[in-house]
């Protein structure tokens, strides 16, 4: 009988994306909080902001929640109507980073595996530099085209008596809207590189999403465990090598390992491979029973 015995050590949770660098991808940025989106006229920038923009509040009890684009990035839609009642987590704003980003274009599997662990994100260029960090721009939910209001029209001058009739009149540059406005997008993630690292517009890369972490977890071999999510059973052996079946809760694993989060205290002997699953009892009239003689 082969055994072992439960160890301890750190364990994440990853997920590999198959991404490219992009020049100017578009990201969304999403409301805070459960109210009322009101947006603000944003005018176009003259230059790459260095400082955030800020674009709408969302307001709840008399109270405004900022949204703002971060540095470096440009103002590119309004996604929902003004006024809108928008829930947590509702993407609201479309914004384009200026300059590379990593995208990764993502099907809802691999979307629901990273939504909530979006904190540490490594990416490894094919052929080229990494791995490094790699900054997460805004969700990664799909986005719908975002929408760039007309600037308000200026109030017509009146001409002084015996002048010809004014033409229009034009705003100036400064406050003239010339952003366009962004187009949907599927789910993606995207994120920024290091300023110190080499990009190719086009390059292939692999983005690993660390989803969760646990420090110092008691873990056992995949093999030796019924079960890979939530609730698993081992079989403990005894001394006398007597297997005595025990329900575990599992928690993370990296396909290698997974963690025992309850039902052992780590000072026992496990068998490998794990209990089987009792088979299914046959319908009654298969063929296939095993017949019984009385």
């Amino acid at each position: 009988m082969t055994t072992v015995k439960p160890t301890r050590q750190e364990l994440a949770n990853k997920v590999s994306l198959a991404g490219k660098v992009t020049i100017d991808p578009v990201f969304g940025l999403v409301s805070p909080v459960k109210g009322q989106v009101r947006y603000l006229d944003v005018r176009t920038p003259q230059s790459t902001p260095t400082k955030p923009t800020r674009v709408a509040n969302v307001w709840v009890s008399g109270k405004a929640h900022r949204i703002e684009v971060p540095a470096g990035a440009v103002f590119t839609g309004r996604l929902v109507d003004d006024r809108s009642t928008v829930v947590e987590g509702m993407p609201v704003v479309s914004a384009k980073m200026v300059g590379y980003g990593l995208v990764a274009e993502l099907d809802g599997a691999q979307a629901y595996q990273i939504a909530d662990g979006l904190a540490t994100v490594q990416a490894q260029i094919k052929n080229g530099p990494g791995p490094f960090p790699c900054t997460v721009l805004g969700t990664i939910a799909a986005l719908p085209a975002g929408t760039i209001p007309d600037p308000p029209a200026a109030p017509p001058a009146t001409p002084p008596s015996g002048a010809p009739p004014a033409g229009p009149i034009q705003q100036p540059p400064s406050e003239r809207n010339t952003t366009e406005p962004s187009e949907p997008t599927g789910l993606r993630l995207v994120c920024t590189a290091p300023s110190t690292v080499k990009l190719i517009n086009g390059a292939s890369a692999t983005l690993e999403v660390v989803t969760a972490r646990a420090a110092n977890a008691l873990v056992l071999p995949v093999e030796s465990v019924a079960g890979t999510q939530g609730q698993g059973k081992v079989d403990v052996v005894g001394p006398q090598g007597v297997r005595e079946t025990r329900d575990v809760a599992l928690g993370l694993s990296d396909g290698k390992v997974v963690e025992i989060k309850s039902g052992l205290t780590g000072t026992e002997t496990v068998a490998v491979p794990g209990p089987n699953l009792p088979p299914a009892k046959p319908a009654e009239g298969d063929p296939n029973a095993p017949t019984v003689v009385k």
